[in-house]
């Protein structure tokens, strides 16, 4: 079977590595740039490029689903407008990179890691920019998410983390960032599905 073509994504995407650079470009033309891990916090001209950037252009955020892609994912949030970046995420699949002695303190895999089937799909709705579009335009809030007990409960973690499995989310979002995801990945009307509720705009 021929080889699929490469995605052309117009915006730049930020990665941990250079192994993870390598596999992005495996399945798509794009900019990518990487913190090189927590380095970020040692340059801060590296964090100054990226926000010059972003006043150009959408960044896309792409570090893995562990604490520590957390952590970097946090600190890129912080140094640069949120709404200048296209927060991705990976699901946490239990596994150890090739490349690899040992396993990550979590036990799983990152960026590089992952199948260029699911990277193909997690990019391609940005290929000419429908998705942020569509993320505009959908009305989904964070009132939605208080009235879905997603968040201003006492089981709101739990809620949150349930959905983030059904829709192959990491663990442990908070209430803005799932809400950032999910006007990304779905619209209105399916997230009314989801979660059970008739549509209520």
């Amino acid at each position: 079977m021929s080889e699929q073509k490469k995605l052309s994504i117009p915006y730049p995407i930020i990665v941990e590595g250079k192994y993870d650079r390598l596999r992005l470009l495996s399945v798509c033309d794009a900019t990518i740039l990487t913190t090189d891990g927590f380095g970020i916090f040692k340059k801060q001209e590296k964090l100054t490029l990226l926000r010059k950037l972003s006043e150009k252009t959408p960044l896309i955020v792409l570090t893995d689903s562990d604490g520590a892609g957390k952590v970097i994912r946090s600190h890129l949030t912080s140094g640069v407008p949120a709404d200048r970046l296209i927060q991705l995420y990976i699901p946490q699949i239990a596994g150890k990179e090739k490349r690899k002695a040992q396993a990550s303190a979590e036990g799983t895999l990152g960026v590089e890691g992952m199948e260029r089937e699911l990277l193909r799909k997690l990019l391609s709705p940005y290929e000419n920019g429908g998705a942020i579009r569509r993320a505009e335009e959908n009305p989904l809030s964070k009132t939605d998410l208080y009235t879905d007990g997603l968040c201003g409960g006492s089981d709101s973690v739990a809620r949150r983390d349930a959905l983030c499995q059904k829709l192959e989310l990491p663990r442990g979002m908070s209430a803005n960032a799932l809400l950032a995801a999910l006007k990304l990945l779905v619209s209105y009307e399916e997230y009314c599905e989801i979660v059970g509720r008739k549509n209520r705009k």
